[in-house]
């Protein structure tokens, strides 16, 4: 498939967390991801990185007053382009300056366009005492109202294949599988999109769901570390962490992203 010049050649997953709470999520999500915490940055020490052992870092932290549960940062190789194609599929622009721009989708989803920095290929599979796991999906919580309208906007902002899921409430943004042969194309996001229809009117909202290799263990080690367990069903884990923001624990292979038998 080829990409739309405003296609994602890179994607950062932001957990968004309460400022007071900004340590307490720093330490649970260094601990289950296997990864270290970057100095802070921002003018309120608001912003830091998880730094996988190997490979390209696409899982962030950022403090803020009000919580969605986390956004995107879409990092695009021409910013101007990638904001008029955003505005006239139905994105609203909240700030901008030379090097960001800060949109919200039809929903109300913030999220935001950056410059891409030449990441192209993302880091493997991680082995913590909860198992393997990865970090490879963003799933987006919609509203009845809001889910076809969102699913219609991030397929139209992202160029990826939307892909029906055996449950009706679920469809998948999946990205290209092979690179362009355009240079300024070359990269493959870290991950995939889910969107999910919810039962109830609540605000969209977002999470992040891991690959786990072995949800039991990774349940259990989740557990020991701050982290409590809110709802088990067949394919994944609903978990809150210590900061009390809700997150998945899937029962997807790290290193396919295909369900794995039960």
């Amino acid at each position: 498939m080829s990409r739309l010049p405003s296609a994602p050649r890179w994607m950062w997953a932001f957990l968004d967390r309460p400022r007071d709470r900004f340590e307490i999520a720093a330490q649970f999500w260094c601990a289950v991801t296997g990864s270290t915490l970057s100095a802070r940055r921002g003018d309120l020490g608001q912003w830091a990185t998880f730094l996988p052992p190997n490979g390209s870092a696409h899982v962030k932290l950022q403090a803020v007053d009000v919580c969605r549960g986390g956004h995107l940062d879409l990092e695009v190789a021409d910013i101007d382009v990638a904001v008029d194609h955003a505005l006239g599929v139905g994105a609203r622009l909240l700030a901008r300056d030379r090097s960001l721009a800060v949109l919200s989708s039809p929903a109300g989803l913030p999220w935001c366009v950056v410059p891409w920095h030449g990441s192209t290929t993302p880091a493997p599979p991680v082995q913590t005492p909860g198992g393997t796991i990865r970090v490879d999906q963003v799933a987006l919580d919609l509203a009845p109202a809001d889910f076809a309208v969102e699913r219609d906007f991030w397929a139209a902002i992202t160029g990826w294949s939307l892909v029906a899921s055996v449950r009706q409430e679920f469809t998948l943004l999946v990205p290209p599988k092979d690179p362009s042969p355009d240079p300024a194309g070359s990269a493959r996001p870290p991950v995939r999109l889910l969107l999910q229809r919810l039962d109830d009117p609540a605000p969209a909202r977002m999470h992040v769901d891991l690959a786990c290799a072995d949800v039991p263990a990774a349940t259990a080690y989740h557990c020991s570390v701050g982290a409590s367990i809110v709802a088990r069903h067949e394919f994944w884990t609903v978990m809150r962490d210590p900061s009390g923001e809700v997150y998945c624990l899937t029962r997807r292979d790290p290193f396919t992203g295909r369900v794995s038998p039960g």
